[in-house]
């Protein structure tokens, strides 16, 4: 990877659209979707004086500069003796979709690993600086929610690259469904705050448990369960060294509490849960059931929805489990299934709008994997989902072609934007 502290230094007043600039600010200092990019409108150019910095890196490699000499008058173009055929425009509308559905995964999975870093530096100060690990916590928080200020729906992304290690992809799962969550139910931006702190740092207990009590296992003795749900307890005092308000603090606590007063510590009823403690605690029972120690006892998104649909209602808020049905859709990303013309699919995206309309890419024989364009279900109104189905229960050929993750990521995108470009099947 190339080196980018290399790079020139510019004064931000001598800044230009089409410049590729690199903000050392860090991911979370910033309204950017990312901190390394190329300028494209002088409304950012006018954020960037905002934050005050007095100079930047630039790439001049990356940069699109338009020469400020009088432009010459444009030669006259050649003459086209036939006009493009159909199969040759078909060619082209695949190829720039292909090129938009990349950059919007890329664009995904880019900031997803920015927010994985940050997360991972938050843990590395509790034992050493709590109250700064607190103030990065917040800072982070603050980026996700900045990063989800948009006009319209937010679809749940499936990426292809995790976070690395279990702790950080469960946490950034939890925190960021959460979010959205909250979101959906009009939290306002305080109340946000305090969710996305208390969810990122629910866990936080585990880093004082021995390793192989972190993760509950049917097998535990009753000592060893103990030890297990000790990290509440010692999440809370952690919380506590680091100065957190009552909201987070409250989610640290009660994230394994259940509505009826079957969880844990202090088997509290849904009354006396926080609000953002009722939806953490959904959330991190969907991702427990789809992120396993264990990948081989993995529920499908589909499995684990229902699961907790069936057996799990009186556990759960009943207003946020059906918000959270809705906004998962019925086929949440990472789920495999059969579509009604007999094709295997994979789920990728769903905009809650739509449960039923999720955003898949389709095994196709025809189109190599690489090429495999995402298909918009609510487009298609002759067609559908059939069924869902586990990994190892498709065809060779479709569990090849199709990949399905064994750790599941997710992130946000907008509905609509550089990924609104899908095959027209």
């Amino acid at each position: 990877m190339k080196d980018t502290t290399a790079d020139p230094l510019i004064d931000v007043g001598q800044l230009k659209v089409g410049m590729f600039i690199h903000l050392d600010l860090g991911w979370m200092s910033h309204p950017f979707p990312l901190s390394s990019f190329k300028l494209s409108s002088e409304d950012q150019l006018l954020i960037l004086r905002r934050l005050g910095l007095q100079q930047v890196r630039w790439s001049p490699g990356k940069s699109d500069l338009q020469t400020e000499a009088s432009p010459l008058p444009p030669e006259p173009a050649p003459e086209v003796s036939n006009a493009l055929s159909a199969e040759e425009l078909a060619r082209e509308a695949h190829r720039k979709a292909l090129e938009a559905q990349r950059a919007a995964l890329n664009l995904c999975e880019r900031q997803y690993a920015e927010a994985a870093g940050a997360f991972r530096g938050v843990m590395d100060l509790v034992p050493t600086d709590p109250r700064h690990a607190r103030d990065q916590a917040t800072a982070l928080t603050a980026a996700l929610l900045d990063k989800m200020l948009v006009e319209g729906d937010l679809n749940i992304r499936l990426l292809n690259e995790g976070a690395g290690d279990r702790g950080t992809a469960h946490a950034l799962n939890v925190s960021i469904i959460s979010l959205l969550l909250g979101r959906a139910f009009g939290l306002g931006r305080e109340e946000m705050m305090d969710l996305g702190v208390g969810a990122l740092l629910h866990d936080i207990g585990k880093t004082e448990v021995l390793a192989r009590l972190r993760h509950r296992d049917d097998s535990f003795t009753a000592a060893e369960l103990n030890g297990y749900q000790s990290h509440v307890a010692k999440g809370v005092a952690l919380a506590q060294g680091m100065g957190l308000a009552a909201g987070p603090l409250l989610i640290i606590a009660q994230h394994h509490e259940n509505a009826d007063g079957s969880g844990f510590p202090q088997r509290i009823n849904v009354d006396r849960m926080s609000a953002g403690s009722r939806i953490v605690s959904l959330v991190n029972r969907f991702d427990g059931l789809c992120n396993p120690l264990l990948a081989s006892k993995a529920m499908t998104p589909h499995e684990g929805l229902s699961l907790m649909f069936a057996q799990g209602r009186n556990r759960f808020d009943a207003t946020m489990l059906n918000a959270f049905i809705r906004m998962m859709g019925v086929y949440p990303p990472g789920s495999t299934v059969q579509l009604t013309d007999d094709r295997f699919a994979l789920v990728v995206a769903v905009n809650s709008s739509r449960p039923l309309k999720p955003k898949v890419m389709v095994h196709d024989p025809k189109v190599p994997r690489e090429e495999a364009l995402i298909l918009n279900l609510e487009q298609h109104a002759d067609l559908g989902i059939r069924r869902s189905l586990k990994p190892q229960h498709l065809p060779r050929a479709s569990l090849d072609y199709l990949s399905p993750r064994t750790r599941l990521a997710y992130f946000f995108e907008p509905t609509l934007g550089p990924g609104a470009a899908e095959l027209a099947a």
